[in-house]
């Protein structure tokens, strides 16, 4: 690393003066080095290295907050163990908070003391952020989605080609009205996709599509804005954050649509429906639901039916961090999939509980903690393993991405899918 500057130096510590609530501060200050943080992270327990407990991390941020902020850090910095911000500490903090956490919040419920641990570990990636220290290929994906409109850069031709590809097999299945609808105004549903669906599973985008053909849905995708994912999040960048999330935003309401249903991803509803408000200030003018909350409404209404006997295998569920833990829709998935499976087993831990499957906090876009990753995706591997199922279920494609390399590297033999997946499966038209 090159020399940090004093203006990098100074654009971190702007996020470590005290905020109006003092959120910040009263962490950094709660937490007690009791360790029992240490037995919730999958880095810890798989690598088992003291620099991986989730309160040395808060430590690295308390310790710069005690250097700078405070007047016994300032005159005897020693006494309080308060630490310069210099390569060094840089490189120690891209280490930590890109390179060992996934952002999933399974410490903060072992907390003795409830300190939001995720949360001062993510004011850590806004200082990296501020100081332009992200990792080169996480923030590839954000200046990818800022130039282009998605994070893979992908090409509306290209999106297009495979858009027709999807229509030429639905209409083949299901007849002439079964066509994907592109740019329609005035609709219900304005629905998103991840890219990585347009380019490596395609699957899943015919998926959503038969079940709102099922449904009779009036719905619709942008060819200017349907990318669901917002690595802006991931990165810290709240201004690249906020105009990503501003792109969907603008492209939802130029449509007329009346709800934003965000496609299988954890941390693109945690942004879209949580997030966005707050960097808009105001409300969005429509509703946002999850796929699992709209798949949940029309098997409950009766608008689509399903026939679980068409889906036998045995299936587990593997529960994102984003749409669980930290997004409440622990119950809705297990309904849909309940509604779509004969034979389900829990992994064990699961639900708000359940291990990170090491995908996530942009894990996957980093190239250099690849090893590291696969590593600790070990306790997902050996759950999984545990279950005996064949079938994986999951509404969230980095899971789904991540998942299908523990298959590989630990050699589960499983098959991995949505949930949009697994409903069009059983789906009785």
């Amino acid at each position: 690393m090159e020399k940090i500057t004093k203006e990098q130096i100074d654009n971190a510590l702007r996020h470590l003066k005290m905020p109006a609530d003092s959120k910040l501060v009263t962490h950094l200050n709660a937490c007690v080095h009791c360790g029992l943080c240490a037995e919730s992270c999958m880095y810890y327990k798989t690598l088992g290295q003291n620099k991986f407990i989730p309160a040395y991390k808060v430590d690295l941020v308390a310790s710069l907050y005690r250097r700078y902020c405070t007047l016994t850090g300032k005159i005897v910095p020693p006494l309080v163990n308060a630490r310069k911000l210099d390569e060094k500490m840089a490189n120690e903090m891209i280490d930590s908070f890109f390179g060992s956490c996934t952002l999933c919040g399974r410490c903060v419920p072992h907390c003795s003391i409830g300190v939001d641990i995720a949360y001062v570990i993510y004011v850590g990636r806004k200082m990296l952020s501020s100081m332009g220290l992200v990792p080169q290929e996480l923030q590839k994906n954000v200046d990818s989605a800022l130039k282009t409109g998605n994070n893979m850069s992908i090409s509306t031709e290209d999106f297009i080609d495979t858009i027709e590809w999807m229509d030429e097999e639905l209409v083949d299945e299901l007849g002439e009205n079964a066509k994907i609808p592109l740019n329609q105004t005035d609709t219900n549903v304005f629905y998103t996709l991840n890219p990585r669906e347009v380019k490596f599973f395609p699957l899943s985008i015919s998926a959503m599509s038969k079940i709102f053909y099922a449904a009779k849905e009036q719905w619709t995708l942008s060819t200017d804005a349907y990318d669901v994912t917002n690595y802006g999040l991931f990165t810290g960048d709240t201004a690249a954050a906020a105009q990503i999330a501003k792109r969907l935003h603008d492209e939802v309401v130029k449509k007329n649509a009346k709800t934003l249903v965000i496609g299988e991803c954890g941390h693109g509803t945690k942004v879209n429906r949580w997030e966005a408000p707050n960097y808009f200030k105001h409300p969005t003018e429509y509703q946002v639901l999850a796929a699992v909350e709209l798949l949940n409404q029309y098997i409950q209404s009766g608008k689509i039916k399903l026939d679980k006997s068409k889906n036998k295998e045995l299936v587990t569920i593997h529960d994102p961090c984003q749409l669980v833990r930290n997004g409440g829709l622990m119950q809705q998935i297990r309904l849909a999939v309940s509604a779509a499976a004969e034979n389900i087993v829990e992994m064990t831990p699961c639900g708000v509980d359940n291990f990170c499957c090491g995908g996530g906090g942009g894990q996957l876009a980093m190239g250099q903690y690849n090893e590291r990753r696969l590593a600790a995706g070990k306790i997902k591997a050996e759950q999984i393993r545990k279950t005996g199922a064949k079938i994986v279920v999951t509404p969230c494609h980095n899971c789904v991405d991540q998942i299908t390399q523990l298959n590989q590297n630990y050699k589960l033999n499983i098959k991995i899918k949505t949930i949009a997946e697994l409903v069009a499966d059983a789906i009785v038209l």
